[in-house]
């Protein structure tokens, strides 16, 4: 007897049968009533919510939008909303003896510019060289570099830079700490505790990759100045990498109508609007009367602009004054730019909800756009609905042809507000859908972040500093960003040149696996809808499962440099400096 029949006669003598005809049936019956009671009115539910939303993002938007004509149509700049004149016209007039030259410039108010950085290699020297060549008198303004690099050539690199200004004049501190505690909240609250920022009134922030003109001074400050009730002055961000791969034109577009309609329509209407962290100009009693800088969020400028707007202060948004900055170009970067910017916010809004409702500052529409239109509908609503609704309600819709989704909440709504963002940038028009897609896809990762800011746990504290590329992804010679070297001291068995080493990935970090999973999905529900279900969302989830994919699969953004040329273009390091050669 063999085992099989052995096996054969031991299954037959069990005194159980399975009538597995009688388990399909089961299943099935427990199946159809999840699906009637439980599956069908749980997806109801989230398109319910979703349209509800989406009405409220719809209504946002169309406010926003109707602020931003109105200010254009009459003209309302801040210059005519508030008072503006120049500080010290007789100092900077042309041929004025020294007499007048020293009383203009008592005229003008001691400014603290801040320049917060860590590990900015590429960068580093345009960020100092433009706050060294604003337009301000030199005894009337102090450069404070607070620099958190770990990298000890860096570390010297800046160091180095600041002395090479120094002496040329510029009245520059360089300060470093000994820990990073706070990240960049920690760094800007450490800097003001110095003895000469006493004398100082107004501080200037510009992260390492800002760019100033040399009048952003002489054009923001007059507004702190003449208006003891402005507490900041925000200026608008200019991209010089804009138009380098298509993922730095979406944040273009993005940021644009975050700028031209978003913070325009706050300044106006409310006086507040969100802090972007650089390319501002604050009062120093201003912060302090708020509790000076907080590091309990990653976005410890949204932070002290929320708790200043409850002392009463407000803020003014001067959309003309452009500040040059860098767009993270490669997909990691922005990643991990729009956690923080996802989560925080998320994170702030549980942390400071009673305050705010207890506030008595403050009037009861200004508490109800805090909540209402600053931090549910921009904070929360916009990433839940994006995510929820278009990638994954719609295409789980095609499997319950009892759920029918209203075209107006398909197709108008949708297209009217993103018209309505694609305002911002006109000549990107043409990259609107895709530009809608890929917002989309990022939704994945927002509402992952915002989920985590929300329930206080897993990186909800994670900092990231966004990595800055200058010019390294372009083509440089190995002599470019020499400097005037003063003293080199090398070992003659070291070479001058290092040895390239191998950009190395590991498989798992090459791919980026959850929007391969979420696309995959989505195409597998649109080859349902066209095989079976006939709703026509067929199009929609096609390109939206694609545009999953080619984010997958790494085929957006720029690539980072693959080789590590530490020696070749950080060759401007020196080991000794002296103001003479200088």
């Amino acid at each position: 007897m063999d085992a099989g029949a052995g096996a054969a006669r031991l299954w037959d003598e069990l005194p159980v049968r399975v009538d597995w005809a009688a388990v399909a049936a089961q299943c099935a019956y427990a199946w159809a009533q999840a699906r009637a009671f439980v599956v069908v009115p749980a997806i109801r539910l989230l398109v319910v919510l979703s349209l509800a939303m989406t009405v409220m993002i719809f209504l946002q938007k169309l406010f926003v939008a109707a602020v931003f004509f109105t200010v254009k149509a009459f003209g309302l700049k801040p210059e005519r909303r508030y008072r503006w004149r120049p500080i010290g016209t007789a100092a900077a007039g042309d041929g004025e003896d020294e007499e007048a030259l020293l009383g203009g410039s008592a005229a003008f108010p001691v400014v603290l510019v801040q320049i917060p950085m860590y590990n900015e290699r590429e960068v580093y020297k345009l960020s100092i060289g433009a706050a060294c060549a604003l337009e301000w008198p030199a005894e009337r303004l102090v450069i404070q570099v607070l620099d958190d690099s770990t990298d000890p050539v860096v570390k010297d690199l800046v160091e180095i830079e600041c002395k090479r200004w120094k002496c040329k004049g510029v009245n520059i501190k360089y300060e470093v700490r000994g820990n990073r505690k706070g990240y960049k909240a920690g760094a800007l609250k450490e800097g003001l505790k110095h003895s000469y920022v006493q004398e100082c009134e107004y501080i200037a922030m510009f992260d390492a990759d800002f760019q100033p003109e040399s009048d952003f001074l002489l054009r923001t400050v007059p507004f702190l100045v003449h208006n003891p009730d402005i507490a900041l002055v925000q200026t608008r961000w200019k991209f010089v990498n804009s138009d380098e791969c298509l993922l730095t034109r979406f944040q273009e577009m993005s940021l644009d109508y975050h700028f031209k309609f978003e913070q325009e329509a706050g300044s106006v209407i409310y006086s507040f609007f969100g802090f972007n962290g650089t390319a501002g100009v604050w009062r120093i009693s201003a912060i302090d009367d708020a509790g000076g800088w907080k590091d309990r969020t990653t976005v410890e400028d949204m932070d002290l602009a929320v708790r200043t707007t409850l002392q009463g202060w407000k803020f003014v948004y001067v959309g003309d004054v452009k500040v040059r900055s860098e767009l993270p170009s490669t997909f990691k970067a922005y990643r991990f730019q729009q956690h923080r910017w996802s989560c925080g916010p998320a994170n702030l809004f549980k942390k400071m909800m009673v305050e705010i409702l207890e506030n008595k500052k403050v009037s009861f529409l200004s508490k109800i756009h805090l909540l209402y239109d600053f931090f549910f509908v921009g904070k929360i609503a916009a990433h839940t609905v994006t995510f929820i609704y278009y990638c994954f309600a719609i295409p789980v819709s095609v499997f319950f042809p009892e759920i029918q989704i209203p075209l107006w909440g398909m197709v108008y709504v949708p297209t009217v507000i993103t018209i309505c963002k694609a305002l911002g940038s006109p000549s990107s028009f043409h990259l609107v859908i895709l530009w809608v897609l890929f917002e989309n896809v990022m939704s994945l990762h927002r509402i992952k972040a915002a989920t985590t800011g929300l329930l206080d746990a897993g990186r909800v504290n994670e900092w990231v500093v966004t990595e800055k590329l200058g010019d390294a992804n372009k083509a440089k010679s190995a002599t470019d960003g020499l400097d005037a070297v003063k003293v080199i001291d090398v070992d003659l068995t070291t070479p001058l040149v290092p040895k390239l080493k191998k950009w190395r990935i590991r498989f798992w970090d090459k791919y980026n696996f959850s929007e391969i999973f979420v696309g995959t999905l989505i195409i597998i529900c649109g080859c349902y809808d066209v095989l079976y279900a006939k709703k026509g969302y067929y199009i929609y989830l096609f390109v939206q499962g694609l545009a999953f994919l080619v984010v997958g699969f790494e085929y957006i953004g720029t690539r980072p440099p693959r080789t590590e040329q530490a020696g070749i273009n950080g060759a401007d390091s020196v080991v000794m400096i002296d103001c003479v050669q200088v």
